[in-house]
């Protein structure tokens, strides 16, 4: 579909949309109706970390249980969804993923523990 770094993701899903026949209106609806998280995932309890930002979140951390995500997860078995936080724009998302990676991990710690003391898998709520 796109390819290129010079288009952006709403450019490139509107050309998609217009030319599989939605009409303008819907466009506008559908391109401002993506949401974009960033999230952390840990092996387990204060176990090993990992950030990371996505436009599916259910879809990444499936992709990360199954083996399917980055090396690293794969290589430390990180794989539970520990915290998330939703962006109106990828863009904010990345930053906010960059900011996070550079933060200390007692910081990261505190984050996940101020709405996940127990450092559950917030995966199995994703869908109710």
């Amino acid at each position: 579909m796109c390819v290129g770094k010079t288009q952006s993701m709403d450019t490139c899903l509107r050309r998609y949309l217009r030319r599989i026949g939605f009409e303008e209106d819907k466009i506008r609806y559908t391109a401002k109706d993506v949401a974009f998280y960033v999230y952390l995932l840990a092996s387990q309890k204060n176990g090993t970390l990992y950030a990371g930002h996505t436009d599916d979140i259910s879809l990444r951390t499936w992709n990360h249980k199954e083996g399917r995500g980055s090396a690293f997860t794969r290589k430390y078995g990180v794989t539970r969804l520990v915290w998330y936080e939703l962006h109106d724009t990828r863009d904010s998302a990345k930053t906010r993923e960059y900011q996070i990676k550079k933060w200390k991990r007692d910081w990261k710690i505190r984050l996940i523990e101020e709405t996940n003391p127990d450092w559950r898998d917030l995966y199995f709520d994703l869908n109710k």
